[in-house]
């Protein structure tokens, strides 16, 4: 059921809350590696050297608070915002020694911070999640002070793909379609085993590709090709075990920021497609 002032599917948010308990990111578990190579593939458009000193930051669907451990070190004071409870606990656990960080238990539809009182924001992997994304960025924006800058990542129309990889896609999404409706087991094994038996040969069949010197573009999946297969099974999880999933075009990422108040937007030209940052106008 969605709750259209919280912008909130809780049986969604209730499944991010198992998946991170599940797979908690903790430096156990994601390697610093992956953590540090995937965390720039992010954050390589944000514009760090032109924040404030000791800038207060808002993680927007925080999760297990992978990237806000990345992120509280170098500013003043992080707010990670999550609207499961369960979530939470396991980005308190894996930031306990950050002494500069809120947990905030609410939807993006319900930010409890006042408005104008940001000086940057930034969601990745959330907001395609939501019921209704642009309504989402909108709220954000309200939290941002002018010129505050939002980075956000959606997941991609493939816009940029052609046919073929389109169609290998609307296959996929069939198979989410069902695999979202398992019962919690369920869901999880049958992911771990795509995650063995199509992640992990592809990410490979990749690798062996530009290790021979040529080029692995085109090869579904190949962004994994130098990740460990924790980074594989977590991802398998996220994106065949939720049911709410909403794609965009990068010409759609552009209008919903436009709308919600952003300018100079900019978008990395290179994978994770489309991230993008704006800054509050």
């Amino acid at each position: 059921m969605n709750d259209i002032g919280e912008n909130l599917d809780k049986v969604v948010a209730a499944g991010f809350g198992r998946e991170w308990s599940t797979f908690d990111q903790s430096e156990a578990e994601l390697s610093m590696a992956d953590r540090q190579a995937i965390f720039t593939s992010y954050f390589q458009i944000f514009p760090w050297d032109e924040l404030p000193a000791d800038p207060v930051g808002l993680d927007v669907g925080c999760g297990s608070g992978r990237w806000a451990v990345m992120v509280a070190p170098r500013v003043g004071h992080l707010h990670l915002l999550d609207a499961s409870e369960a979530a939470l606990s396991v980005a308190k656990r894996n930031l306990a020694k950050a002494g500069n960080v809120t947990f905030l238990h609410a939807s993006v539809g319900d930010i409890p911070l006042d408005d104008g009182s940001l000086d940057f924001a930034f969601s990745l992997g959330v907001l395609h999640h939501v019921p209704y994304t642009a309504a989402a960025i909108c709220a954000v924006s309200a939290k941002l002070k002018r010129g505050a800058p939002f980075l956000v990542y959606l997941y991609y129309a493939l816009d940029n793909r052609p046919r073929w990889f389109r169609a290998i896609w609307q296959l996929s999404n069939l198979m989410r379609l069902l695999i979202s409706r398992l019962p919690p087991k369920g869901k999880l094994l049958t992911s771990q085993f795509l995650a063995a038996t199509i992640y992990w040969p592809l990410a490979r069949f990749a690798a062996l590709l530009e290790h021979a010197g040529m080029s692995s573009k085109m090869v579904p999946l190949q962004a994994y090709r130098d990740r460990d297969f924790y980074v594989m099974r977590t991802d398998a999880y996220d994106r065949f075990c939720t049911r709410l999933e909403q794609r965009f075009s990068r010409q759609q990422i552009e209008r919903m920021l436009l709308d919600a108040g952003f300018a100079e937007i900019r978008f990395s030209e290179d994978a994770p497609f489309w991230c993008a940052v704006g800054r509050k106008r």
